[in-house]
């Protein structure tokens, strides 16, 4: 461009606008609101240059046509598989020409490391592909792909910028049809006097990219780094801006990791994919559930094994509970892998309607493996885990448990039922504890091989669980 656009500063609160920033808004009075922002033209007939490429009638100035919906061309069936069966599973059957995928984790969790995968299967199966880096050099790049041991990773082209217009020409230039952009942090726009990273410059930069992606068909993928409280870092806009929203999670100390499926406009959300970090890169795990109970301890007071259905596939996990006295005044509660207010309402229940005193004492409760459970469905188990652990007493090992406890005590039917039974018996399991209300749903077929026992409230469940 030969001379910067317009700026204005607006607030991310009441959106209110100024010509220059301000530390407090003069219209809602919020202090350090006021983010900056290219100022838009007035609308003309012209517009952005190819605006309206792609299929549909396009007029002579850029702006897309009305189309039937009868004559709009289906881009869903333009997937391109990565070669990675658990990614391709979370994005709803592989990458679709033209959609911007968000990916979000933890520093050092694995995000580039399994899109550099999927760009060199891409690229296997004849594809172009572009990487931009805007944290690390190219030769950095080069050494992480080297220890792929993949034959597509030679022909992934690397493009090493900030600038966004240098990702623009790039992509011009060379037409990729997947281009990865680690990190969308690091990209400024030339149009904005901010720094790269700040509210102004995301929204910016994520606009036009996603703009470019639409325009050219590119499938494109914006690596995101996440806040203290696991939220993707910027505003919440650039989640309402993508296709699809990957939350990458697990912790750097064990070798699993999760991809979940926030969002996504081309397949099922809540879909979760489990790999496993080894030397050569991440590794798809086929069987979660015997990798997540290899190590569960026989007949542990406190543990117990709950079968999970966030997504298509049932996942068994390993929910634990540790009740002590609390030494130290007054009791803490301290939650890993699941909610940590769900766990303080449960004790509160235990306590008020199941006539278990456990208030008084420190309660610990974790997700064995580095999984996370956010499903209501781990309410019972959780709460028999805790009193199994205060009584010292063990639940049998062929027992699975799953349920939603409300705040009356009762337990109440959570979705998928007899895919988590299926699940269950696959992995040895003979003995359910469910809701009865899931339980007067099943056919015989989906109970057969299980012994199922329906509660109607958390008492029952803690007898059918403990009581010999």
């Amino acid at each position: 461009m030969s001379k910067k656009a317009q700026t204005i500063y607006v607030c991310t609160a009441c959106g209110a606008s100024s010509p220059r920033w301000l530390g407090r808004c003069p219209q809602c009075q919020g202090w350090g609101t006021l983010a900056e922002e290219r100022a838009r033209a007035a609308a003309s007939g012209g517009g952005r240059a190819g605006a309206g490429a792609g299929s549909g009638g396009v007029g002579g100035d850029g702006h897309r046509a009305p189309t039937k919906l009868s004559e709009v061309r289906a881009d869903d069936a333009r997937r391109l598989p990565t070669g990675l069966g658990e990614l391709d599973r979370v994005l709803g059957g592989g990458v679709v020409g033209g959609s911007v995928v968000l990916v979000g984790g933890d520093p050092g969790i694995g995000k580039s490391t399994l899109l550099m995968q999927a760009l060199a299967g891409l690229a296997e199966r004849g594809a172009k592909t572009l990487y931009v880096t805007g944290e690390e050099s190219a030769a950095q790049i080069a050494l992480r792909a080297r220890r792929l041991d993949s034959p597509g990773v030679n022909d992934v082209i690397v493009q090493a910028t900030t600038d966004l217009e240098d990702v623009e020409a790039a992509i011009a230039r060379d037409r990729p049809d997947v281009a990865v952009v680690d990190s969308i942090q690091t990209i400024r726009s030339g149009d904005l006097e901010s720094a790269a990273g700040s509210v102004g410059q995301l929204r910016e930069v994520t606009a036009r990219l996603v703009n470019l992606a639409k325009r050219t068909g590119v499938a494109m993928f914006l690596i995101g780094h996440v806040t203290k409280d696991g939220a993707i870092a910027g505003p919440k806009l650039l989640e309402h801006l993508v296709d699809t929203v990957l939350s990458f999670e697990g912790d750097r100390t064990h070798a699993f990791r999760l991809v979940r499926t926030t969002k996504n406009r081309f397949g099922p959300a809540q879909e979760v994919a489990v790999f496993e970090m080894v030397r050569e890169g991440l590794r798809e795990v086929p069987d979660p559930s015997a990798l997540f109970l290899a190590e569960r301890p026989r007949a542990a007071a406190g543990s117990l094994v709950v079968p999970t259905a966030e997504g298509s596939r049932p996942l068994l996990v390993e929910v634990q509970a540790l009740v002590a006295p609390a030494v130290y005044g007054a009791a803490r509660r301290v939650a890993t892998g699941l909610d940590g207010n769900r766990l303080a309402i449960l004790l509160a229940v235990l306590e008020r309607k199941a006539d278990v005193h456990v208030l008084d004492r420190d309660v610990f409760a974790s997700v064995a493996g580095g999984a996370r459970v956010e499903e209501p469905a781990l309410d019972l188990a959780l709460a028999i885990a805790v009193v199994s652990s205060l009584r010292e007493r063990a639940v049998a090992p062929d027992l699975v448990v799953f349920g939603e406890v409300g705040l009356a005590g009762e337990v109440r039917a959570v979705p998928r039922a007899a895919p988590r039974l299926a699940e269950s018996r696959k992995m040895g399991f003979v003995r359910a504890i469910i809701p009865r209300g899931n339980a007067q749903r099943l056919t015989a077929e989906e109970r057969s091989g299980m012994e199922v026992v329906e509660v109607g409230s958390l008492a029952d469940a803690l007898r059918a669980a403990l009581d010999p």
